[in-house]
């Protein structure tokens, strides 16, 4: 039965529970609690907690499920009066699950302050992310793939971006031009909230065809960042942005050069509704070019063609040239839109027979140009080049240049050396690189030239190639290179893909022995230098006229020489000599060396060193310099 005490002692309890809870409530009114940030992303930052009480107590900080269930002790109890503590978003090394919680502190069984919390690790997703041109799709188009071209006519002038957002985001649209990786040319950012949304790029007609990667961020509160689009060439390791392929009038051969009366194909892509074409000669104009994006030359003669191209506005087509009975040299034809749109397609004409019209031979460097083309026909972003990145292994020969179609660096390192042969009134025949596939052996070569000139960057090269030159070399033919880093890489050739296979001196072939320097090193045309010339007495034929003796320099009137530059070796033939060289251009002991030697048999070989020499043949004394090589090395 029940035990009933006297009311006096009832009182008494209840007087001494009521200045508990009291004592209780006035601990919980004299803490505080501070939780920053509300909304908290362990990715991003660590919770903030602080504390204060009026007197010591045996206080911890708790996080609790909303249910009021406990996780764990954020900071364990401790007598204390002031807390500040920073949290990881772990307990006991675990992550905690993302999601809505209380943050307590408590006093034995007391709750003396209470702080909401919501723990989110996910960035904003954009769903359903597409990509639309607001015309009809050329082939070849996807969700994340579309092809625009701004020209102003209503017709693919731009591109929309659609996608969908679960939750509030500020999102950033990146427009990117990628090399190695993305170069950002138009950036938009906007605070968008839930549900479907859209971002338009209106390109300028001005911008060089090719196809650009459209990049997406998006940041919620707590800060989680989401990346769409990938840094580099490995596309897949991230989520995939947008690419668009903005076109312009693309065309390519389907190989790099072509004998006379030969039946080619060009493969074009274009919306224009009809084209005109003409054809012209590279060399002989005397007009000078300073952009990546043009070709000048002389026009072959031949009328004009016109095309109806309304039944290929939505894909690529291929038309048959026969080219014409043309010296051989280096051609363009030129495709002419009703809206003044330009492109080019480049080809070389080879001799028909070898050395029939002269004795001298110049290589165009028709491997390194395409190993330099950044053109994407995969769609992924990136130009399907080993210079995007290490996925890409192999390169196409028979792709459609960017920029218009021109050559790259093509009005900087080859044009020039072009226009002082012609200018100055000398011939030659001319071949791409790809051409010793047809040439059987060096002594075919032989027998048809007496010199053999790598105007340009002949960086890749075939067994089969360096085979013939070598043997050229030893049977006596004569060798200018007016660029530097030559024969550097070993590739091989199936068709029209090339394949990087390694370096030549790897292969126990180190280039220094055919040219007489090799590649040394390179800083992206950081420093540029002047050539200081040390062989007056030595080599008094090459400087001839110039008005230069040793100790004078050169270079000056183009900024200097530099970029990648090559050097002696022990390995260089004997008698090797260093016709000039830039001291210490990139550091103590690395500059870049010209040379000259010959061989018991008479072979004569000269090598600039610098990759820009041939930049400057058409500027004093460097065109004095070339009549003077030319003039002792075009004879047997």
């Amino acid at each position: 039965m029940s035990r009933r005490y006297p009311v006096a002692v009832r009182r008494a309890v209840f007087v001494v529970a009521a200045i508990a809870a009291l004592g209780i409530a006035a601990q919980a009114q004299a803490a505080t609690l501070s939780v920053t940030p509300r909304l908290f992303s362990p990715d991003r930052a660590r919770l903030q907690v602080s504390a204060h009480l009026t007197i010591p107590r045996q206080v911890g900080v708790r996080l609790v499920r909303l249910n009021g269930r406990p996780v764990a002790w954020i900071v364990p109890p401790s007598r204390r009066r002031l807390l500040d503590a920073a949290w990881d978003g772990r307990i006991r090394g675990k992550r905690v699950p993302d999601g809505n919680y209380m943050v307590r502190l408590i006093y034995r069984s007391a709750v003396l302050a209470t702080a909401p919390l919501r723990i989110d690790t996910h960035a904003p997703q954009l769903v359903d992310l597409r990509a639309d041109n607001g015309s009809t799709r050329f082939t070849g188009d996807g969700p994340l793939l579309t092809t625009i071209s701004p020209n102003g006519d209503g017709f693919r002038d731009h591109v929309d971006v659609d996608f969908a957002l679960k939750e509030s985001a500020t999102v950033t649209m990146e427009v990117t031009r990628t090399v190695k990786v993305p170069k950002v040319i138009y950036t938009v950012t906007q605070r968008l909230g839930r549900g479907a949304h859209t971002m338009t790029w209106l390109p300028s007609p001005n911008l060089n065809p090719r196809t650009y990667l459209i990049r997406f961020t998006t940041v919620d509160q707590t800060g989680n960042l989401g990346t769409y689009g990938a840094p580099n060439a490995f596309v897949g390791r991230q989520p995939r942005g947008v690419v668009v392929r903005l076109q312009g009038i693309d065309a390519a051969f389907n190989k790099p050069s072509y004998a006379p009366g030969e039946l080619a194909r060009i493969r074009i892509s274009t919306d224009e509704p009809t084209l005109t074409y003409r054809v012209f000669h590279v060399g002989p104009e005397q007009v000078v070019t300073y952009a990546d994006n043009q070709l000048a030359g002389i026009d072959i003669g031949a009328p004009p063609v016109t095309l109806d191209w309304m039944p290929w506005q939505s894909k690529a087509h291929t038309i048959t040239f026969r080219v014409p009975p043309l010296a051989s040299g280096l051609y363009y034809v030129q495709f002419g839109g009703s809206d003044n749109r330009i492109g080019y397609a480049p080809f070389v004409v080879r001799p028909a027979v070898l050395g029939q019209t002269n004795r001298v031979l110049v290589i165009l460097p028709t491997n390194t140009w395409q190993a330099y083309n950044f053109q994407d026909v995969n769609g992924d972003g990136y130009g399907d080049t080993w210079y995007a990145g290490p996925p890409n292994r192999t390169v196409n020969l028979s792709r459609t240049y960017i920029a218009r179609g021109v050559p790259p660096r093509f009005y900087r390192y080859d044009l020039p050396f072009l226009h002082w042969l012609f200018w100055s009134g000398k011939n030659a025949e001319f071949i791409s690189d790809s051409d010793f596939d047809a040439i059987a052996n060096g002594d075919e070569l032989a027998r048809a030239y007496d010199l053999v000139v790598f105007e340009g960057h002949e960086e890749y090269v075939t067994s089969h190639e360096y085979d013939v030159v070598e043997r050229f070399r030893d049977l006596g033919g004569n060798l200018i290179f007016l660029s530097s880093n030559n024969f550097f890489w070993k590739v091989d050739k199936q068709g029209q893909r090339l394949r990087k296979i390694g370096e030549w001196r790897d292969a126990g072939r180190p280039e220094v022995r055919l040219i007489g320097v090799q590649y040394r090193a390179n800083d992206d045309g950081q420093r540029q230098g002047l050539y200081t010339v040390q062989s007056a007495t030595t080599a008094p034929w090459l400087w001839d006229g110039t008005g230069l003796g040793d100790g004078s320099t050169f270079g000056e009137f183009v900024g200097g020489y530099g970029i990648e530059i090559d050097a002696t070796t022990p390995q260089s033939p004997p008698g090797t000599l260093v016709l000039a060289q830039i001291p210490d251009l990139f550091g103590p002991g690395i500059g870049p060396q010209m040379s000259y030697y010959e061989t018991p048999v008479g072979a004569k070989v000269f090598a600039a060193g610098v990759l820009d020499f041939g930049g400057s043949a058409t500027f004093w004394p460097v065109k004095r310099i070339l009549d003077n090589l030319w003039a002792r090395l075009s004879a047997p």
